[in-house]
């Protein structure tokens, strides 16, 4: 029998694509369901992470809340993005990876019960946080328009009630690549301030933007550093998915209690995984902007290819969404289709927003533009498109 903190968890669809194109063992098949990409991480990252697996230091718990000198390059990142200083012994926590982050500042600040503010659609993992936390998501809308996605501002306001604990945004966003632009991130803050309440601020692909856009950091805006959680990886800007590094950084004041749940969840970080992780945030040449300029190039090439579809330009992140309701296909069939008649892996958006189920997404981090040549034959065999 199912526990009840599982019962409204339907999963996040990826796992259940990923097996699906694993078992047809064919290499044609453009993989555009999950979160991988093809671009390497940066060279002085994986010099490191050599290094650091004949370093005996690099094989302990400690110290449980990082290794000093990466939580002093997170802050001092943290500083570049915000204008505000931050304290590595303090107000700084490596989780492993973003997710683990996330999860153990909802575990730090929600009683059951308690609300928290997504938007929709959303990552599907986020919302599932949120439920095993003991929180009750409220979904504040993403428009489709033709400028991108833009934050419905009434929906927003409706979705804060009395028991509004915290915010949970992530920007860009996943799967939809939204950007919050100035005026929505000053809607979302004055709400915040309002309630008092949470700001959890998922960044782990915050300098993933498109057509020249600049980061937005929430913590900068009035009086936001003292309610703001940033939590951050070096899987997505740093293509370093298979570290599992991630940081939370947040007011001392409820950092005490982050930690006590990081003790108790995942307890540490992978060890040999944090050297390269400091040499990515330290190192001359990240390779972000050139990964960045890549992606761009994939998505616009996507845009173009699919320009007749039902699609939403994203302006960051590594996917863009295609209502198949607009075509009369329900996603999960539009998958299906792709998936046997195109060679094309894709994962349908149930359980990611309540508007989400009309959407299907296509990831375009993992496969290059020779290798989406023909993604147009490909759709149009599966959905007669």
């Amino acid at each position: 029998m199912t526990v009840s903190r599982l019962r409204n968890i339907p999963g996040i669809g990826v796992d259940r694509m990923g097996d699906a194109a694993d078992a047809t063992k064919n290499r044609n098949i453009l993989r555009l369901e999950n979160l991988d990409t093809d671009l390497r991480p940066p060279a002085e990252a994986i010099r490191l992470t050599h290094q650091a697996v004949d370093d005996d230091d690099a094989n302990s718990y400690l110290p449980f809340t990082g290794q000093t000198a990466l939580r002093q390059a997170v802050v001092a990142r943290m500083q570049q993005s915000t204008g505000n200083r931050y304290d590595a012994s303090s107000e700084c926590i490596i989780s492993a990876g973003g997710l683990a982050g996330i999860l153990n500042v909802l575990l730090s600040i929600l009683e059951p019960g308690d609300e928290v503010v997504l938007t929709d659609p959303t990552y599907a993992g986020l919302i599932n946080r949120v439920l095993l936390a003991g929180g009750v998501p409220k979904f504040a809308q993403l428009n489709a328009t033709a400028d991108g996605w833009r934050l419905d501002i009434e929906s927003l306001a409706n979705a804060v009630g009395p028991r509004t604990r915290a915010f949970l945004i992530m920007s860009p966003s996943m799967p939809s690549g939204f950007v919050a632009n100035e005026a929505e991130w000053h809607a979302i803050a004055d709400h915040c301030r309002r309630a008092d309440a949470w700001l959890v601020y998922d960044a782990a692909m915050e300098r993933i933007l498109f057509d020249g856009r600049k980061p937005i950091h929430p913590a900068s805006l009035p009086d936001m550093r003292e309610r703001t959680f940033t939590v951050g990886s070096v899987s997505k800007e740093y293509r370093m998915i298979g570290w599992r590094v991630g940081w939370i950084v947040g007011p001392e004041r409820i950092m005490h209690d982050v930690r006590l749940t990081s003790l108790s969840n995942v307890v540490c970080q992978v060890g040999i995984g944090m050297p390269g992780a400091t040499a990515a945030l330290t190192c001359t040449d990240d390779g972000v902007a050139q990964a960045v300029a890549e992606w761009q190039a994939r998505r616009d090439f996507l845009l173009g290819a699919l320009h007749e579809l039902p699609l939403v330009r994203p302006d960051g992140g590594w996917s863009l969404l295609i209502d198949t309701m607009q075509l009369g296909i329900a996603p999960a069939d539009a998958s299906r289709l792709l998936l046997e008649k195109g060679e094309v892996a894709a994962t349908p958006m149930n359980g990611w927003g309540p508007q989400a189920q009309r959407y299907l997404r296509f990831v375009f981090a993992n496969e290059s533009v020779t290798r989406l040549a023909d993604i147009r034959e490909r759709v149009r065999a599966a959905w007669g498109a």
